[in-house]
């Protein structure tokens, strides 16, 4: 394919010889390449400076090998800004089986069209494009096209610059190269910003160097290496001598003398400014106020606009503007106001590298003004959107800037400071007054500023749907998978911000560890991932680039159970200091039944040096592993006791359920609103409501997983027929799904099928594969409790000599001799080892108990119950048993709870036990 190139050319593409000075280049013989030859057979760039014009000379060939390359280059296009040069064709042809075919002898013309391909992003560029239909190709066919340009820039004062893309491997070609060459008064500069691009220098008396292409491969860099260490793949040309020869030669261009006309419009806004106040900090504030909200970006490039901005004047006049027209329209203002300031240079993505680029404009890609005020810079972009007073002082991420001064400057650093506002401010009131299990209710209100609040603020334009999308994505980083309601987006003008409010429904962030429900307090010093790799040699001493300065702020306010009754913090409440880049402060309080929580971070932009990542790494893991932990009592109050609805003093179950039919209501064909509402309300004991919600949703979009869960409630109460359809229902949506299968067998054994049960079951065992093993274990499950027991121990006998250890297969042998009364000898062997191999035991603890309580040992029962439940609460078979167990060591009170309990979370538990022969 060709290689595309811009070309910088007047309003008509010209025709004509190569020029004397370009080289020309030897075309591989396509007969000679193999089939799997580059398509590219040559890419051939020569540059040429003579006095204040630099010429390009382009010569590529490519090959049709498929019909798609054959497509690509059968149209041609070329765009160039006409202010600049010339462009002319000298060759195109079509090589084919040794014949030549000059297309331009045949009278093929490139046609000119006009037309902004870079609206979108709010460019007008004034470039014209030439197309041309390349007639006759085919398949196999080799495509040469060369042309030259040239280009001249009257901004420049008679200096010529450029930066060319160096194609490197693993780029294919068969022949490339790439050519600078000068006339004998040029004293070009050249580099390249990457060590593996190799020039050859000039021979003696030759004005000329020369990179093979493609070059070789660049070094890799870690991702997070300053922009300095990083490998470019660019040749760039310069005849600047010095940094102070660029600042001299684009000063002129941002003079700002007479440019405010007394009298004009523009007079009268400076005027207003400065009746308006007093002070040049607000005066400061005030003018670039203005230029970011009453002018809008957009650049103009045409007609020399490339470097020479708009005069302020016509800025005000038409209402917009680029870097270069907002910053000449600031720079005039702050001026007319007796305000030191100056436009300066700046790259707004290689910053960092500037210093070690050849002195040049085009190391620059961006404008703005620096201005003293009482001796303090402050950084003022009019480009920028919703800068506020508060906002002045910030520092733009920059690294280096080059003020633009008649009598020239060096190069200036810009030096960070942590901004004065956060970015994202977002404050949270939670609900959690009914129970550590159910979903926080949160009262949410996200705070952005910047250039992204003024995005934000759009979405009153959007329809209902697409803001809730929109709250979704940006509420999500802060409180997870959630279901919205009454979500707004307010804009402030005299802040600057849009801020999004909503309600949401959020999964708990309550966990069991080590037999205590605890939940994290923090956010933002959690999510700080640092983690540089320097293993490799030549990563050694590479510093760790660090984004910023960007500003967080976190404030949460959490209504606890009963009143936080015996909560106690765990952790570091208190907290200022550095690590990893980041500045941070916390504070964290518990009273009255109320967790309060503050934390802002500052990501400073401060690179860390390699000496320093590993202390910084250590610091930050110590800070993060002392982050406070709230830690309930024991006896916290859970969603089983709760009996579907709010204790006394709560208001989380009825702010639940208002939240949950909110965010349904506003997004009715949300599968996911349907599917949370009836996790949440199964959790609480509303079979019902959990029912009818998993039913809309599997008429929205039927999933095993949904199928399973209404048939878990059906089967638990009672509804056998209709838990049947529904594992069924899930088999025939995917009948490879193990959970379906197994889910099936077990209903339909449940049923008093148990030879269909078994049958599936050894049909899809049959089948083989990883899920063999699985199948298995649950033809065993169901031998066990509906067929013959020494079966099943038979089966999972033959399981564990395959996989010896297993807790799982150790405590389901276990707990068939239990239930079944079979091998108790054995089966107490069989439980302490997997209650000694697992890492979760209350499933093993529950199946001993059950042994001991068949051996009559209902200490020993107990115990192990205690045990179960201290590490898994919410097991009915465990407080099923227990009730049962109490009773028989005449502890009927307690008896009676343990029973109510288990029977609340699983209403046929009577039933299932009653098969063994154990009653309360």
């Amino acid at each position: 394919m060709v290689m595309p190139a811009a070309a910088h050319a007047g309003e008509a593409v010209l025709y004509g010889p190569a020029p004397a000075w370009a080289l020309r280049s030897t075309l591989p013989d396509p007969a000679m390449q193999a089939a799997d030859a580059p398509v590219l057979l040559l890419y051939d760039s020569q540059q040429r400076i003579e006095g204040d014009t630099l010429y390009t000379y382009l010569d590529t060939a490519s090959r049709a090998a498929t019909p798609e390359l054959l497509s690509q280059l059968a149209t041609l296009s070329l765009m160039w800004l006409p202010d600049k040069g010339d462009v002319t064709i000298h060759e195109l042809s079509i090589q084919r089986a040794g014949e030549r075919i000059d297309l331009l002898a045949k009278g093929q013309k490139f046609t000119v069209l006009r037309r902004e391909e870079t609206m979108e992003q709010r460019e007008l560029t004034g470039l014209l494009t030439a197309t041309m239909p390349v007639e006759g190709l085919r398949i196999g066919d080799v495509l040469r096209l060369s042309y030259s340009t040239s280009t001249r820039d009257p901004a420049l004062g008679g200096h010529v610059q450029n930066v060319v893309p160096v194609p490197v491997e693993p780029v294919r070609l068969a022949a490339g190269r790439m050519r600078l060459s000068w006339a004998d008064a040029a004293q070009p500069r050249w580099k390249t910003l990457a060590d593996t691009i190799a020039v050859k220098p000039p021979k003696a008396g030759a004005n000329a160097v020369e990179i093979a292409l493609p070059a070789a491969k660049l070094a890799e860099m870690p991702p997070d290496a300053p922009v300095r260490f990083r490998p470019l793949p660019l040749f760039e040309l310069s005849t600047f001598d010095s940094w102070q020869q660029v600042s001299r030669v684009m000063a002129p261009l941002y003079a700002t003398d007479g440019l405010i006309v007394p009298g004009s419009p523009l007079a009268g806004e400076v005027a207003a400014i400065m009746k308006a106040d007093s002070t040049a900090v607000g005066r400061a504030g005030r003018a670039l106020r203005l230029v970011q909200d009453q002018v809008r970006y957009l650049a103009v490039l045409m007609n020399g606009g490339n470097y020479t901005p708009q005069a302020p004047a016509r800025t005000w006049e038409l209402r917009y503007g680029d870097c270069k027209a907002k910053s000449l329209l600031l720079l005039a203002m702050l001026r007319a106001m007796g305000i030191e300031a100056e436009a300066v240079l700046a790259s707004s993505q290689l910053g960092d590298r500037v210093a070690d680029r050849l002195p040049s404009a085009a190391a620059f890609d961006h404008v703005l003004v620096r201005a003293v005020i009482d001796g303090r810079t402050m950084w003022l972009d009019g480009t920028r959107t919703g800068s506020r007073l508060p906002d002045i002082w910030d520092t733009p991420a920059l690294r280096t800037v080059l003020p633009l001064r008649a009598a020239g400057a060096e190069l200036m650093p810009v030096v960070l400071h942590n901004d004065a506002r956060p970015l994202i401010d977002v404050s949270i009131d939670a609900d959690e007054t009914a129970s550590v299990d159910l979903p926080d209710v949160m009262a949410i209100s996200a705070s952005f500023r910047g250039d992204i609040a003024g995005k934000l603020a759009l979405a009153n334009q959007l329809t209902a749907k697409q803001r809730l999308d929109g709250a979704r994505a940006a509420l999500g980083p802060f409180i997870g998978e959630a279901q919205l309601s009454d979500v707004a987006f307010r804009y402030d003008d005299a802040s600057g911000t849009t801020t999004i409010s909503a309600r949401a429904a959020a999964t708990t962030p309550w966990r069991m560890t080590d037999r205590r429900m605890r939940r994290g307090v923090t956010k933002l010093l959690d999510t700080i991932d640092f983690a540089p790799d320097r293993g490799r040699p030549a990563w050694a001493v590479i510093p760790v680039a660090v984004d910023g300065p960007i500003a967080m702020r976190w404030r949460m306010r959490v209504r606890l159970p009963e009143a936080g009754r015996d909560m106690t913090l765990e952790g570091d409440r208190s907290l200022s200091g550095h690590a990893a880049g980041y500045d941070f402060q916390r504070t964290v309080d518990l009273a009255g039944g109320v967790l309060t929580i503050e934390e802002r971070i500052d990501q400073t932009g401060k690179e860390i040096a390699a000496a320093e990542v590993a202390k910084e790494r250590d610091a930050l893991a110590g800070i993060q592993a002392r982050s406070p932990k709230l830690v309930a009592p024991a006896d916290t109050r859970r969603r089983w006791e709760i009996a579907g609805a709010d204790p006394a003093g709560a208001t989380q179950v009825k702010a639940l359920e208002e939240v949950f039919a909110k965010a349904i209501a506003a997004d009715p064909d949300e599968v996911t609103g349907y599917t949370s509402r009836a996790n949440f309300r199964r959790g609480i004991g509303n079979r019902a409501g959990a029912i009818a919600d998993y039913s809309k949703a599997l008429a929205l979009a039927p999933t095993v997983d949904v199928y399973l869960a209404r048939a878990w409630l059906h089967e638990s109460g009672k509804a056998m027929d209709a838990a049947l359809a529904d594992a069924e229902a899930a088999r025939k949506l995917d009948p490879s799904s193990v959970d379906a299968n197994v889910g099936l067998a077990g209903l339909k054994a449940e049923a008093g099928d148990l030879a269909g049960a078994l049958a599936l079951l050894n049909e899809r065992e049959a089948v083989g594969g990883e899920a063999r093993a699985l199948y298995r274990r649950a033809r065993a499950d169901v031998l066990g409790k509906y067929g013959d027991p020494k079966q099943a121990v038979e089966i999972l006998d033959t399981a564990i000599a395959e996989k010896p250890g297993s807790p799982s297969l150790l405590n389901a042998r276990c707990w068939v001799k239990g239930t079944r009364s079979i091998m108790l000898d054995t089966a107490i062997k069989d439980c302490t080892t997997a209650v000694e191999l697992s890492e979760v035991s209350a499933a093993a603890l529950d199946s001993r108990a059950l042994v001991w309580f068949r051996l009559a040992r209902y200490d020993d029962a107990l115990r192990d119950l205690d045990a179960a439940l201290a590490e898994a609460p919410g097991q009915a078979a465990s407080l099923f048993m227990r009730g049962i167990v109490l009773a028989r060591l005449n502890r009927l009170d307690d008896s009676k709870k343990d029973l109510a309990l288990a029977r609340r979370l699983y209403p046929r538990i009577d039933e299932d036990y009653a098969r063994y022969g154990l009653k309360p």
